[in-house]
């Protein structure tokens, strides 16, 4: 638990409940959905009320750290930031989530995050943050169904079945679905020591720009427009 003051607001960060977090993440984050477990869950508390949360995960990519010579257990992905209207910047809870990461997982050296320009987002947390910016990762492709549902190119096959967490399970079918090209994502690093910070460094690219105007509502890959205005209906969380 990490509590920090100042004359307008008492921050709390604590580990949350599932519940919590999902609740946040249907409810203040543009994803609508938790991320693939395993996942930390960090719940955020302004003045005792429940904003939202910041979530870990090892991410969708097994070998997200093989580039910058790290074990799986050395990195994670920051997959969600999602808030509801909160008065402490998001910098300042980013660097609290950071600091009972490493409490709770004392090998990680580097935390990845996205920003998805398909989505209006340049990554204006991470920027203000001083993440280092690495680049974009590389086009991609979705699908979308007959029902209107979106797949990542991940989940659908030519014969419309995809083995998935060990088991073969029904996906989408490619050519019964539109085809939705998209850029690749903004790609940033945050080094959890002075090390891999000295090893990264030399990657930093200049920023992207914002990508449209949705990103003034949206400062981010992970906050929905939940932002703009508090919900009674939040769970009550001690």
């Amino acid at each position: 638990m990490s509590s920090h003051h100042n004359s307008k607001v008492e921050l709390k960060l604590d580990w949350c409940s599932h519940a919590a977090a999902k609740w946040a993440c249907e409810h203040w984050h543009y994803s609508g959905s938790m991320p693939t477990p395993p996942v930390l869950r960090i719940g955020v508390w302004e003045d005792k009320q429940y904003v939202g949360c910041v979530l870990f995960s090892r991410g969708a990519n097994k070998h997200i750290g093989t580039a910058y010579g790290l074990e799986c257990t050395e990195v994670c992905e920051l997959t969600r930031v999602a808030l509801s209207a909160h008065k402490s910047t998001v910098s300042r809870i980013l660097k609290v989530a950071f600091m009972l990461l490493q409490d709770r997982c004392d090998g990680v050296r580097l935390i990845v995050s996205y920003a998805d320009p398909n989505q209006g987002h340049a990554g204006g947390i991470y920027q203000a943050s001083n993440w280092i910016y690495v680049g974009a990762t590389p086009p991609s492709t979705k699908y979308k169904d007959s029902n209107g549902r979106v797949w990542h190119q991940r989940q659908v096959s030519k014969t419309g079945y995809k083995p998935q967490y060990g088991e073969i399970r029904k996906v989408a079918k490619i050519d019964e679905c539109e085809k939705i090209p998209e850029v690749g994502k903004h790609k940033y690093l945050m080094p959890l020591d002075h090390a891999m910070r000295e090893q990264i460094e030399p990657l930093r690219k200049p920023y992207p720009k914002r990508a449209s105007v949705v990103e003034v509502k949206t400062p981010d890959n992970h906050s929905g427009d939940g932002g703009i205005k508090s919900d009674p209906d939040a769970p009550k969380i001690d």
